[in-house]
């Protein structure tokens, strides 16, 4: 015993000569190797009139549409969904106050005791004479765990980065949000505007039936004609019904984006005319430069940092923590002949849990998997990113083509329409030819609309795909006013609800 105690010392000194220092790798941002080579030659055609990032994070006013503006305008002030991001950044920020905290004496603690004795015989002469003293303490006592291995550090690293992480999940909200709303309103408007061709073909059509009608009645035309012309209206007629079904269904839509009960939407009304056309043009910034900035890779990011810290954390447990701590106490009683005593008690401590390696070095293997996990997935994440824009601009790009051609289509329908119906006024054709027709342009113009708001849909997905529609915000724009006045009376949040949010790496 005598010589294994000198050895230990020796020990445990080197141990602490080569303390002070972090465990775990420091962490790096991911390599995308294939990035700087990806290029897309339909990424400059699709891009629709912008100058750089600045432009990208009001995308929408291209369109140049008032009530659209509004709109989303209104929803980043109003959609639930954005007000719980902006709750999970407070949330994350005081997750972060807990892990800075861990830095400092862990073990702040005051006690403090008081106790009284009554005691009495309950047989012979003495019954019933009651005897009694009281008892009490109090004491102070510190502990604190020296972060020789960084654990604490670590720590703070990750809850850092998990709390970036709020920041941009909360930017990627903004992309989602903006898109959403900009898509149902042009759903919307795309509905409408299929409402009102099919009236319009409806009213054609019946204008039709009435002549054949008058005709049969008047012994000039066969039955079946006026049947078929009645057939055809009858058939256009009836799919308005499940159009004004989808129109209430994305002003509900938006009701519900914009944090409102399903209902009137009174921005919509007299919003029936012409789906916006955007002149497309080349721009400067390259795929790559705006995949990166996206908010859900740079979340990604975020979450891979938060990961790597961890692994120190759970290195930390392999070796041996080293500890202060003090106690200061004062204690008495009424008894007599006893005194009052005080005592105060300081010193080193060590703790190292010598024979559980296999537990913990199998919880570093497993925060390890995790990193690896958490890296796989940011690359997962990149490439699904790239796949989006190249998805969104042949979209972009062939629905603009293929509108051209459909606008050509309905032109030609519409010709042929009008060329029928004199050629039948005049008796060189039968009715046949004129229903022909009708159906033809019915069938072109209601494509043609329907190619519009496609190549709508897909404007609105290349803008989502760049990562477009947000900025940063104050904290006070994150939660509103009267909700933090609600949280600030149920809970002390000090300042975490007012203080400025800070820039990565700060």
């Amino acid at each position: 015993m005598n010589r294994l105690l000198p050895r230990l010392v020796v020990i445990v000194t080197a141990v602490v000569m080569h303390a002070c220092t972090t465990l775990g790798p420091d962490y790096t941002e991911p390599d995308v190797d294939w990035l700087n080579e990806w290029e897309t030659d339909l990424y400059g055609q699709a891009q629709p009139g912008t100058s750089g990032e600045d432009d990208l994070r009001f995308w929408w006013q291209a369109f140049n549409d008032t009530t659209l503006n509004d709109l989303v305008e209104i929803a980043r002030k109003e959609n639930p969904s954005l007000r719980i991001a902006g709750l999970r950044i407070a949330e994350s920020r005081a997750l972060l106050g807990i892990a800075t905290g861990s830095q400092y004496p862990q073990v702040q603690q005051a006690t403090g005791a008081v106790g009284r004795v009554d005691s009495w015989p309950t047989e012979g002469s003495n019954s019933g004479d009651h005897s009694d003293f009281t008892s009490y303490n109090l004491g102070f006592n510190l502990g604190w765990e020296l972060d020789f291995w960084g654990r604490y550090q670590r720590g703070i690293e990750s809850a850092d980065a998990a709390f970036f992480s709020s920041i941009t999940n909360q930017q990627n909200a903004q992309v989602l949000l903006s898109a959403q709303v900009v898509q149902t309103y042009f759903a919307y408007r795309t509905t409408q505007a299929q409402i009102e061709i099919a009236q319009m073909n409806a009213d054609l059509q019946k204008r039709s039936l009435e002549i054949t009608q008058r005709l049969y009645n008047s012994g000039q035309d066969s039955e079946l004609d006026l049947q078929q012309a009645r057939t055809q209206y009858l058939a256009t007629t009836a799919t308005i019904p499940n159009l004004e079904i989808s129109l209430h269904q994305f002003s509900n839509a938006l009701s519900v984006l914009l944090g409102r009960p399903p209902g009137e939407m009174p921005e919509l009304v007299a919003q029936a005319g012409e789906l916006p056309i955007l002149d497309p043009e080349m721009i400067q910034s390259i795929p790559a430069n705006l995949l990166m900035r996206r908010p859900d890779i740079r979340t990604s990011a975020w979450q891979v940092a938060a990961q790597s810290a961890q692994i120190g954390v759970a290195e930390a447990d392999l070796y041996p923590s080293v500890s202060l701590f003090g106690t200061i106490g004062w204690s008495g009683n009424t008894l007599d002949g006893s005194t009052d005593t005080a005592s105060l008690g300081f010193g080193p401590g060590l703790t190292w849990n010598l024979f559980n390696y296999g537990r913990l070095e199998n919880n570093v293997r497993i925060q390890d998997a995790r990193l690896q996990q958490a890296i796989e997935s940011y690359q997962n994440t990149v490439l699904q990113a790239s796949r989006e824009i190249d998805d969104a601009a042949i979209s972009v790009v062939k629905t603009r083509e293929q509108g051209a051609i459909l606008a050509q289509a309905e032109e030609s329908a519409r010709r042929a329409l009008k060329l029928s119906s004199a050629r039948y006024r005049e008796g060189y054709s039968d009715f046949q030819r004129v229903l022909d027709a009708q159906r033809a342009l019915a069938a072109q113009s209601t494509n043609y609309v329907a190619n519009q708001g496609a190549h709508l849909s897909a404007v609105v997905a290349f803008y989502k795909a760049l990562g477009g529609g947000w900025q940063t915000v104050s904290v006070d724009e994150l939660i509103p006013l009267d909700t933090r006045q609600v949280m600030e009376e149920r809970t002390d949040w000090g300042d975490l609800l007012q203080a400025p949010l800070p820039e990565p790496g700060q």
